[in-house]
């Protein structure tokens, strides 16, 4: 069974940082691809970053772009989200995501950006 085990979030200022965890297990963690979505409360689940598996590319949402970065350490078997000049725009839960012949989430941590 696949667990994806998130941490990390919190409350932070404007203009703040933050990097989330999600701990992966039951699965070979190198050949798998990884994403961080958030859901803001009345919003859709919005794709934030993914990275993949091998070679490890990335993509990001216009709206992070340039302010966070996705990255796996695969000893570890985890994949983070560093998170810089974070806006309150920002604030939801967030969940890492994975597939390994079916798809798997974590239980989201939340994150809220605020003065």
């Amino acid at each position: 069974q696949v667990q994806l085990v998130e941490s990390g979030g919190g409350l932070v200022q404007p203009g703040g940082s933050l990097r989330l965890s999600c701990a992966v297990s039951g699965c070979t963690f190198s050949m798998i691809t990884l994403s961080w979505y958030r859901q803001s409360p009345g919003k859709e689940r919005e794709l934030v970053a993914t990275i993949i598996s091998g070679g490890g590319s990335t993509k990001y949402a216009d709206s992070v772009k340039g302010r966070f970065t996705i990255s796996r350490d695969n000893a570890k078997n985890t994949v983070y989200l560093q998170m810089n000049r974070l806006k309150p725009e920002d604030t939801a839960v967030y969940y890492c995501k994975t597939f390994w012949r079916k798809e798997y989430w974590g239980q989201g941590t939340q994150v809220t950006v605020s003065s």
